[in-house]
């Protein structure tokens, strides 16, 4: 027996193979097997181990559950060293060929390619497969590089793919997986934890550390230093020390520039700012840029960074503390990006307004506290909000045990129930309100 068909038949679905996938992800899966039925190709981003691969499986058990017939599928991740002979689009081509050829699969094949990025002009045969007429294919690929489909590659596929970015546990998933209950307490483990799969079963606490510095170095290692030729690999560990450790304060590359000269760290505006772009481009940090809320325009300068999961910060970077509002701040920003809003730092006569999200015709102003202790802090948290002149929705999230009445048509949320308010929008209060979607 050919080789490739023991590799092939070890990861598919196909004869008695086992059909386990992991926690399911309804609100990844169920938007995705929704977008099926066309050519389009469906493409998953996010950093390494935030589950793109499990939703990969996910999708193609729910296509089976659903009548796909499972040699009708095939999953191939070239993460794994068995499929380290897939050099090149090639190689991958080659082994379609040979998977059908093997199985003859009769009508569409649903292919899925993990951490796609790793086949060199993987491209070439994604592209002449979402377009073959003699064959039928439905292509769902992943990559953990934000670049994947950038600049030549995005206009060679242009308007026939759908990108769903793929991020760690939401706070609803974290529940799920802990079977624990919705309010404060849960919340609060929630913070202090994180949303990484794999986390969930490892015991110790030692036992996350030691995973969680092994997947750094992963990131670091091989996506970073090794693919950019990187010469000062502690200079990018400590750029990401630093924006875990400062993450939801506005930085400037000048201002990280001088804290590294002041410790004596030769480095210039140029290095730390191709060094954040790495980072960001592998996901593990966000870039939150300043937005001037009058005149509707994106500002240069100073912006904020978080994390992508608050693991890094929890378990690797403990020593430098602040406070829990900083961090539900963070999750915050990673619950709307969930959402699929586009997320900057508001700006409005000298004033800070925590998140200005923007989802096609639907924009929030939403101001992150801790507790509203006292009438000073309720005065600072909705002064900002209260100047805004549209009628735009606007919210104040914090982690009282108590919901809030509204306060001049702003409206308070608990950080628990976030999640329900993004997913159910309340109806506009008057014609004159936008109309949200």
């Amino acid at each position: 027996m050919d080789e490739r068909t023991a590799i092939l038949r070890k990861y598919n679905f196909w004869g008695s193979a086992i059909r386990q996938a992991g926690y399911r992800r309804n609100e990844y899966t169920d938007k995705l097997v929704e977008y099926t039925g066309n050519r389009l190709i469906k493409v998953l981003v996010g950093q390494r181990r935030a589950g793109k691969s499990y939703i990969l499986r996910q999708i193609a058990l729910q296509l089976i559950t659903d009548g796909v017939k499972p040699e009708n599928t095939l999953i191939i991740n070239r993460e794994f060293a068995d499929f380290d002979f897939l050099h090149s689009y090639r190689d991958l081509n080659e082994l379609i060929k040979f998977y059908r050829r093997e199985l003859n699969p009769a009508g569409r094949v649903y292919l899925f390619i993990d951490e796609v990025q790793n086949i060199v002009g993987w491209e070439h045969v994604i592209n002449s497969l979402s377009q073959d007429y003699t064959d039928e294919y439905e292509v769902f690929i992943s990559g953990s590089n934000s670049n994947m489909l950038s600049g030549e590659l995005a206009t060679l596929l242009s308007g026939r793919y759908i990108q769903v970015e793929v991020f760690p546990f939401s706070y609803s998933e974290y529940l799920g997986i802990t079977q624990q209950t919705e309010g404060y307490q849960s919340y609060a483990n929630y913070v202090g934890s994180g949303g990484l799969p794999e986390l969930f079963a490892l015991k110790t606490e030692e036992l996350k550390y030691n995973y969680l510095s092994a997947l750094q170095d992963t990131i670091l290692m091989r996506d970073i230093i090794q693919r950019h030729n990187i010469r000062d690999t502690q200079l990018l560990q400590d750029i990401f020390a630093y924006l875990v450790n400062n993450a939801a304060n506005l930085l400037s590359v000048n201002n990280i520039v001088k804290y590294f000269k002041g410790i004596g760290r030769r480095t210039s505006y140029e290095i730390v700012a191709t060094y954040i772009g790495y980072l960001e481009d592998t996901f593990v940090v966000h870039r939150c840029d300043r937005y001037n809320i009058k005149g509707k325009e994106i500002l240069s300068g100073n912006a904020k960074y978080y994390t992508n999961d608050l693991a890094y910060k929890n378990y690797i970077y403990p020593g430098y503390g602040y406070g829990m509002g900083y961090l539900a701040e963070n999750l915050i920003y990673l619950e709307l990006r969930r959402a699929g809003f586009n997320v900057y730092v508001g700006s409005i006569q000298h004033k800070e307004v925590d998140f200005v999200a923007i989802k096609g015709d639907r924009t929030l102003y939403v101001q992150s506290a801790y507790l509203l202790a006292d009438l000073t802090t309720v005065e600072r948290e909705y002064a900002a909000l209260e100047i805004i002149g549209d009628n735009y929705e606007k919210y104040v999230v914090s982690l009282d045990p108590i919901a809030f009445p509204s306060k001049g048509g702003i409206k308070h949320i608990q950080a628990w129930r976030l999640n329900e308010m993004l997913r159910y929008p309340p109806f506009p209060a008057s014609s004159s309100a936008l109309l949200l979607t």
